[in-house]
């Protein structure tokens, strides 16, 4: 749906000006040529930016914008003054402006200042989404997900869960199987009954069986009474075994006869005990290539594929790391007793793009970390990048003569020269809450000097040192 945009000017040769410089199917853009006219539309019909001259008859810009600002303060105004009004202008910043334009402005500059403040609009939009969308449909107990591969995941616990079916969860580490686990437990008819859960990985054989099996005393060195193994415990339950690709073969060979006859024997027990488990397993390993190297057994793995379900990495379902980023903001927020921050764009660029090869646990521990670092009201992408790999890549060439490896690696200094110049700006005026002439002074630089770095890397901020008020 195309953007509403509405031009408040008193020169019809201006309005025609931004018409043009606007239109063409990108906006739907109205106008009006007195303040009391825009509040009028204002008040009709939905506007998401208003472009406003501040110098108009009847009512002055100023005025219309506190009364837009009280009626629709989600509305974005950017006002429009002449070169001796700056110190309205920084008033009407203070009074909830977006950005302000001095006269005459370049065709370029009034575009790029509406694309900025509809991005603004869109990412705020899409932080109340997130919101709405962690307590509907999208989340399946506390699994967050709406990408294709999430919804295929949902749907197999779906039809699983009722059943009494044996579920292999296959996925890298810190995917969320044990979460999908859980899921399939608390929506079966199973879910009034205990929930038990085996890590395989952490247990020598010996200590592994008396975990699962129990043991009876005496039976080895340490057994001073007698113990209830998990099988028991997990009685007309479901028990879990994660990393169950870890399991010793002679283990494996006692799991297949509980599997098959649904009777166990404790460490040290001559006796039998029936159990009625709903078995459900997980591993980050090939156990078809493991079966095929004899490190697990064949009829043991058919007996636990009875229903597959792949927990797909992170990298595989980039659509839903916004809303798991702010799902996790919202619950490290609450924990530390901090005001809940949004997350600006290139943070959640770099937040999307990256590889994450831990996974949702590897963006989880990014995010707590990222709200202690954070002092304002944005995640920005310098939080970020001291916790994850932000590098940038360089797409290079690989040199083949002398002249070429002399070329690239000149290349690929330049380049590294030109993250630091950039990176140093950005936290610079994080800093100084993006006050150009306090960054400068803080860096020993002139303030012209500073500027120019900025512009080489196309950085706009609003300098709101009393000694300037033009934007930089």
């Amino acid at each position: 749906m195309s953007a509403r945009i509405l031009i408040v000017d008193d020169e019809e040769i201006v309005i025609r000006s931004c018409r043009r410089i606007l239109g063409g199917g990108d906006y739907i853009v109205d106008s009006a040529q007195d303040g009391w006219e825009a509040l009028r539309k204002v008040d009709e019909s939905p506007y998401d930016v208003i472009v406003l001259d501040i110098m108009m008859p009847k009512i002055d810009g100023l005025e219309v914008l506190q009364h837009v600002k009280e009626r629709h303060p989600d509305v974005d105004v950017i006002m429009v003054t002449g070169l001796s009004q700056v110190d309205t202008a920084v008033k009407a910043m203070k009074l909830g402006a977006f950005d302000y334009l001095s006269k005459p402005f370049d065709p370029d500059e009034l575009k790029h200042v509406v694309d900025r403040a509809l991005e603004r609009r869109r990412l705020l939009d899409e932080n109340r989404n997130l919101k709405s969308e962690l307590s509907s449909r999208y989340r399946f107990e506390n699994i967050i997900g709406s990408s294709p591969p999430m919804q295929n995941v949902f749907r197999l616990i779906a039809k699983c869960a009722p059943t009494n079916s044996t579920v292999m969860i296959t996925g890298e580490s810190g995917t969320g199987k044990e979460m999908i686990a859980r899921a399939i437990h608390y929506n079966s008819l199973r879910k009034d009954q205990p929930f038990v859960t085996v890590d395989c990985n952490t247990l020598s054989e010996n200590l592994l069986e008396s975990e699962l099996f129990g043991h009876v005393k005496g039976s080895f060195t340490g057994a001073v009474a007698n113990k209830r193994g998990m099988f028991e415990i997990a009685n007309n339950g479901t028990l879990f075994l994660d990393e169950f690709g870890n399991i010793p073969l002679s283990t494996q060979a006692k799991l297949l006869r509980v599997i098959q006859e649904r009777e166990f024997r404790a460490v040290g027990s001559t006796g039998t005990q029936k159990t009625n488990v709903r078995l459900v397993t997980a591993t980050n390993k090939d156990l078809k290539a493991l079966v095929a190297q004899g490190a697990f057994r064949e009829d043991l793995y058919y007996r636990i594929n009875v229903f597959p379900i792949h927990s797909p990495g992170l990298r595989e379902r980039r659509d839903d790391i916004p809303a798991l980023a702010f799902h996790f903001l919202r619950i490290f927020c609450d924990e530390l007793e901090k005001p809940l921050p949004e997350i600006s764009d290139a943070a959640m660029s770099l937040l999307v793009n990256h590889d994450w090869p831990g996974n949702v646990r590897e963006l989880e521990n990014t995010m707590h970390r990222a709200v202690i670092l954070a002092s304002g009201k944005f995640i920005h992408q310098a939080h970020l990048a001291s916790i994850i790999d932000a590098a940038p890549r360089l797409d290079l060439e690989v040199p083949r003569t002398g002249e070429d490896l002399k070329r690239i690696k000149k290349i690929a200094r330049e380049k590294s020269v030109e993250d630091v110049e950039k990176l140093f700006v950005q936290e610079t005026l994080r800093r100084n809450d993006s006050n150009v002439t306090r960054s400068a002074e803080e860096t020993g630089m002139q303030r012209s000097n500073f500027q120019a770095l900025m512009k080489k890397y196309n950085i706009r901020v609003r300098d709101t040192a009393s000694d300037s008020g033009e934007p930089t």
